[in-house]
């Protein structure tokens, strides 16, 4: 059931695509979860040089067979990686799907990626933006609604509006996300048009996901409610779990502090002492508002099988009404 034009063209069992994260979505997690049959994504931002992305792949596809994706961030980074450089590895390795996502569509990189025949997902949060990724050739575009944890963008445009909007501008599949953490989100992704949904937050709260039991667990007893929005004076808006360090970010918000200092609270070494030692005041971590339907920490397969059959039960009792 639930066989779509993107599991079809991706080779997946599942019309579910992991979320790509910082630091989160290593190798392993990524093989996780493409072997509990969605689509893992490698952050390649995670690896600071064509040997280390080069040997990430490697183990990816020691760990499993199932097809996975490789992300190439497009933001600006404190540490800017060639991402030429990085489409050498990918083209070198036989990388079948690419997932870009940024403030704009990569259209030099594209150009690459469309002569080697791989499958090109960008990801963004507007019908003007996935226009444009469209009309360079993206072979799929995944949206996410104002819900969605992480980069938000600055359209503030929920899930139920914003990804219809996208399925009736484009002509190529829709990956739908924002909120989405159980079997009820997934159908209702499905029924709005998009042929799958992209899930982050609820993964995060999972078996195999690299974050200390302490983060978990954190993510398990916070409510709807307990998320707020970021840098939205740098122009770079996330929304993220609400704790100290996100406090002391939104304030540096309200008084229009500097870049550098907004940086400094915002940074991937406080995040990863956060992530991976359990300080949960170090530093911010990106959590979308369906974590409030996130009840259990259950291994990414036994998540899986449960959305679907939940997806599944819920298709069957309204076409009974």
């Amino acid at each position: 059931m639930f066989k779509t034009s993107v599991t079809e063209r991706l080779g997946i069992r599942y019309p579910l695509i992991g979320g790509t994260m910082m630091h989160i979505t290593d190798s392993d997690f990524v093989a996780a979860i493409s072997e509990a049959g969605g689509l893992g994504i490698l952050a390649s931002a995670i690896y600071r040089s064509k040997q280390e992305f080069g040997a990430a792949i490697d183990r990816t596809r020691r760990l499993t067979d199932k097809p996975f994706a490789v992300n190439i961030n497009l933001f600006p980074a404190m540490q800017p990686i060639d991402n030429n450089e990085y489409t050498d590895v990918l083209l070198d390795r036989n990388v079948k799907i690419v997932e870009t996502s940024g403030h704009s569509a990569p259209e030099e990189l594209s150009k690459r990626w469309k002569d080697a025949r791989i499958t090109w997902i960008h990801k963004c949060v507007g019908v003007r933006y996935a226009r444009k990724a469209a009309s360079l050739g993206a072979d799929m575009v995944t949206v996410v609604g104002y819900e969605n944890g992480g980069a938000t963008g600055k359209l503030d445009i929920g899930t139920l509006v914003l990804v219809p909007s996208v399925v009736d501008a484009i002509d190529v599949p829709v990956i739908g996300g924002g909120g989405v953490s159980d079997g009820r989100g997934l159908l209702a992704l499905l029924a709005l048009g998009a042929g799958a949904a992209i899930v982050g937050t609820r993964v995060m709260a999972t078996k195999e996901c690299p974050l200390h039991p302490d983060l978990k667990q954190a993510l398990v007893n916070a409510s709807e409610t307990d998320t707020m929005l970021v840098m939205r004076s740098i122009g770079a808006t996330h929304r993220v779990w609400a704790n100290p360090a996100a406090t002391r970010l939104a304030d540096l918000d309200r008084r229009g502090a500097t870049l550098e200092e907004i940086l400094d609270v915002a940074s991937g070494e406080k995040a990863k002492t956060m992530f991976f030692q359990g300080d949960l005041e170090a530093g911010m971590i990106s959590c979308g508002q369906g974590v409030g339907l996130v009840k259990d920490i259950p291994t990414v397969r036994e998540l899986f099988e449960r959305m679907m059959k939940e997806a599944e039960q819920t298709a069957r009792i309204l076409a009974a009404d």
